[in-house]
């Protein structure tokens, strides 16, 4: 299985490199690992129900006619062949033409296409005088032995031919001959699960699981097959998590019990508002963790303006109140700084430690953020040292090394998706003895998703929407079948501005052709226009001139300076500005009560989780709230069924499945999460949610009974393995 990949590949130096560059294979394991995405079955015609130009097709047919043509080279004047063959298919046929400079090659062509033969072809399709072709085909005939570097023999095609996945210059049956061979030769398939385990669970061998997914005698044996190799990675990935649970649990903290009567309770008692029950009952969890001598590694996800601030701030005050301090990361400094003018005016008198009229209870509450010169970084990080500010609120700025505290107990991380490993424990090594951890995220995930992404935290979710959170409706504005509804926009924006309310109006990019927010990372790859996308420097001078002169337009993105970032959404907090234009700075944190609309502008450019958090920006003040759509994309079209699916529904955690099923876990999760291209090599989060599940129940049975694995050696370095690769990595980033 550690063989490299060239000791089963007869093919020139170029196969073996675009083999091992275009689809990573470099061992013989990493060959068999790399299964079929669908099968074709050989005894029936491919069903063809629409063809497109240009698009790469692999289809069983059976040769209608074959004809031999003669004619001259214009380029050379001499005699040349053509053979042109009828390819029927349970669908369009399809004409493929070869040509030959000699007559028997010529006649080599027509007698290795008779007519009624059957084969598997592949091509890319064309048209040609109203006729569709299959250019440069390439084909598997049946009942014919090797005839050239593209045949198979009769004895390695099954009823049911897998078709791979792959890069340009391989072929399926590239890795079909390569994928056969390899399993003949070698001696043995490791076995990662202990008999009994397979025994429980049902399993078939995995040198069985191999045979049946290259070689299927039916879709009976795929299924067995896949069961198996699906099962092999969910349970190393639990057991990886698993292990990783044991370890922080060994680790040990300060208990952090709070005090009667200090900080928490005058908060408590001056707080405006009933806590909603799943706020209570969340933080009842975390009180507990915050109460153990382990510490806390939880999970807080929770939808759109949910309260998941005011449960992280209830956990850190309970800290301060232990005689400890708490961290709050964020990923942004408008994050940040909203975070910290929010906090500070919940807590009023209270924020104000060591001021003159503080309350008795009161501690500092701190800002630290990148753009901050060295003379307003002086003070915060004094107190922080000393001890004398409880909290602090600020961005990667704390994890430089001139930031030192007297006593960190709690670290809270919000967008935690956002910061990579090596960012968290940047901040968590700034503690004497392991804090308690809390990590918040607004992208509401399924469960299924949260045990093998986050499995090695608590999951506590809100779903419970604070009182005085209005309706949200939101509406697709479909500009490829009405151009003209922008006008309508316009005019609606001016309505709610007449009311007395404001507006965001978002868009993907920043200026020009540059790549901002949903072009980007997190963008769907598909539908991609031809057209420019909206830029907030050309939008904000479109409608100060036409459709919303007179209006009070701000601007807002990433590349202004702090400081004018941070004016201007004081500005706009404060209902001096009308129609904030930005990119998705304004995603996450920014409350505004007197927003009630936000304009969407190429909204199918950005993922459908995305969406959903941007349109939680606006109905947060008891005042319905609307999101127009605004998009270019056709009926029918991926892109616009994402749109509707948004529109549709304001359950998070509904659209967070549909963003699972029309899009890849790593591409959902994104980067920092999903380490390499993807980290799920055959395992899908919902499909596989039952083999998830029944991975987890096995492994943490094994390591009841057997912790280092003993009794299971390959299973022990498969995880280890894990561990150590870029999978590991991913894990750890949750």
């Amino acid at each position: 299985m550690d063989s490299p990949v060239e000791s089963v590949l007869g093919d020139t130096r170029t196969k073996v490199d675009k083999i091992v560059k275009g689809l990573r294979l470099r061992t013989v394991g990493d060959l068999v690992h790399h299964l079929p995405r669908r099968y074709v079955q050989t005894g029936e015609l491919t069903t063809v129900d629409s063809l497109q130009d240009g698009e790469l097709l692999t289809v069983v047919g059976q040769i209608g006619e074959t004809r031999r043509f003669e004619y001259t080279d214009r380029r050379t004047g001499r005699t040349a062949y053509r053979v042109d063959t009828v390819l029927r298919t349970d669908g369009p046929s399809l004409r493929m033409s070869f040509f030959a400079k000699k007559a028997h090659m010529a006649d080599w062509h027509v007698r290795r296409l008779p007519t009624g033969r059957r084969g598997i072809f592949q091509g890319k399709v064309g048209r040609f005088r109203d006729e569709w072709q299959l250019t440069n085909p390439q084909m598997v005939l049946m009942g014919t032995e090797g005839e050239d570097s593209a045949q198979l023999s009769l004895e390695t095609l099954g009823d049911l031919y897998p078709i791979y996945p792959l890069t340009k210059g391989v072929d399926t049956w590239d890795l079909q001959r390569a994928i056969t061979f390899a399993l003949t030769v070698l001696d043995e398939v490791p076995e990662l699960l202990p008999e009994a385990v397979r025994a429980e669970a049902g399993l078939v061998d995995a040198g069985t699981a191999l045979q049946w997914v290259h070689h299927p005698l039916d879709h009976a044996q795929v299924t067995r097959a896949l069961q198996r190799l699906r099962f092999d990675e969910a349970i190393v990935t639990q057991l990886v998590l698993a292990r990783r649970r044991r370890a922080l649990a060994a680790l040990g903290a300060r208990p952090r019990t709070g005090r009667s009567g200090g900080l928490l309770d005058a908060f408590a008692a001056r707080l405006p508002f009933e806590l909603t029950g799943g706020q209570r009952e969340v933080g009842a969890e975390i009180e507990d963790d915050l109460d153990r001598d382990r510490p806390m590694n939880r999970l807080l996800q929770g939808e759109v303006g949910s309260g998941k601030t005011l449960v992280a701030l209830r956990a850190m005050l309970r800290v301060v109140d232990s005689g400890a301090q708490a961290a709050l990361l964020a990923p942004t400094e408008v994050l940040a700084q909203q975070h910290h003018r929010s906090i500070t005016a919940l807590l009023g008198d209270l924020a104000a430690g060591g001021l003159l009229g503080g309350a008795d209870e009161a501690t500092a509450v701190e800002l630290l953020t990148g753009s901050m010169g060295r003379t307003q970084r002086r003070g915060p990080l004094s107190r922080l040292a000393s001890g004398e500010a409880g909290i602090v609120i600020g961005t990667h700025a704390l994890l430089e090394e001139a930031v030192s505290f007297a006593d960190l107990g709690l670290v809270v991380v919000d967008e935690q998706h956002r910061f990579g490993v090596e960012q968290r424990a940047a901040l968590t090594d700034k503690a004497g003895t392991p804090p308690h951890v809390l990590v918040m995220t607004a992208t509401p995930i399924p469960r299924t998703v949260a045990m093998t992404v986050f499995g090695d935290l608590e999951v506590s979710t809100l779903t419970e929407l604070p009182a005085g959170r209005a309706p949200i409706q939101t509406t697709v504005v479909p500009l490829a079948d009405a151009p003209r509804w922008i006008d309508r926009v316009w005019q609606r924006v001016r309505e709610e501005v007449e009311r007395g309310h404001q507006v965001y109006v978002v868009c993907p990019r920043i200026s020009g052709d540059e790549p901002e927010a949903g072009d980007g990372a997190d963008a769907p790859d598909d539908d991609a226009p031809d057209r420019p996308l909206a830029a907030v420097e050309e939008v904000v001078e479109e409608l100060r001139e036409g459709p919303l002169t007179g209006l009070r337009v701000a601007v807002l993105h990433g590349r202004l300076p702090a400081d004018q970032k941070d004016a201007t959404m004081r500005a706009f907090t404060a209902g001096d500005v009308d129609v904030l234009v930005s990119t998705t700075v304004i995603e996450v944190g920014v409350d505004v009560a007197n927003a009630t609309t936000m304009v969407l502008l190429d909204a199918d450019r950005f993922g459908v989780s995305q969406l959903h958090q941007l349109r939680g920006r606006v109905g947060r003040g008891g005042l319905p709230g609307l999101c127009l759509l605004v998009s270019h994309a056709e009926v029918g079209s991926p892109a616009r069924g994402r749109l509707e699916a948004v529109a549709a529904t304001t359950d998070g955690f509904e659209l967070s499945r549909v963003d699972l099923e029309q899009r890849r876990e790593g591409d959902v999760l994104g980067a920092h999460q999903s380490g390499y291209y993807s980290s799920l090599r055959t395992l899908r989060v919902l499909r596989d949610e039952e083999t998830i599940l029944a991975a987890r129940r096995v492994g943490v049975d094994l390591l009841e009974h057997d912790p280092d694995l003993l009794g299971a050696p390959l299973l022990a370095a498969a995880v280890d393995e894990m561990e150590r690769s870029v999978a590991g990595e991913f894990v750890d980033r949750s």
